[in-house]
């Protein structure tokens, strides 16, 4: 016979907490991310989900989640979302103690402050290439902070004594203190001064 499941989703899946602990149902301030943050609770931040089939999809992603497949670059770790997660879950742990906050309201912080409000593009008409300061779209401020922050933690834990997940979680929090010892932050705001000058 056909089963009828119940089209709403129980309270029980939205509420899941990332790995039993941290409630990831939290408020987004800048309101503009509102809808690019996604708040579903899971308890582990590895889906398998098909994110890429439809446009603007990925925006419904848990926003750990898309921490995690940031990490995922450089070659040597092509593809290991299982060491990432791990690395996710230390980081969390980390920024929890130090901060005595919700990580996840932490990382959401870091990626509201980390995402360039204004870009430059280049504009090209018969050889010559101008730059032309365009606003950027919510989503791809998202984008943008999650790389930004994974870029910065990748370089500060290379071929240091620091772990990854100590020099990310360093970063996360700079970032959400929006201080300038955060290479996401740095960034945002050589890229929004550059776009500035070109307005």
């Amino acid at each position: 016979g056909t089963i009828h499941r119940d089209k709403q989703i129980p309270d029980s899946r939205m509420s899941a907490k990332l790995w039993g602990k941290w409630d990831c149902n939290i408020e987004v301030n800048d309101l503009s991310l509102t809808d690019y943050i996604a708040k579903k609770g899971v308890y582990i931040p590895h889906t398998g989900g098909r994110w890429q089939k439809r446009r603007f999809k990925k925006a419904q992603m848990p926003i750990a989640e898309r921490l995690v497949n940031g990490i995922m670059f450089h070659g040597r770790n092509n593809g290991k979302k299982l060491m990432a997660v791990r690395h996710v879950k230390a980081t969390f742990e980390i920024i929890s103690l130090v901060t005595d906050q919700n990580p996840v309201a932490v990382l959401t912080e870091a990626i509201t402050k980390a995402g360039p409000r204004e870009d430059s593009t280049r504009v090209g008409t018969a050889g010559v290439v101008r730059r032309q300061s365009v606003d950027v779209s919510p989503i791809r401020r998202v984008d943008q902070a999650i790389t930004l922050i994974c870029t910065g933690a990748r370089e500060a834990s290379f071929r240091t004594i620091k772990s990854f997940p100590e020099c990310l979680a360093d970063e996360i929090m700079n970032a959400a203190k929006g201080s300038s010892n955060s290479y996401a932050i740095k960034k945002k705001d050589e890229i929004e001064r550059v776009a500035k000058a070109n307005r």
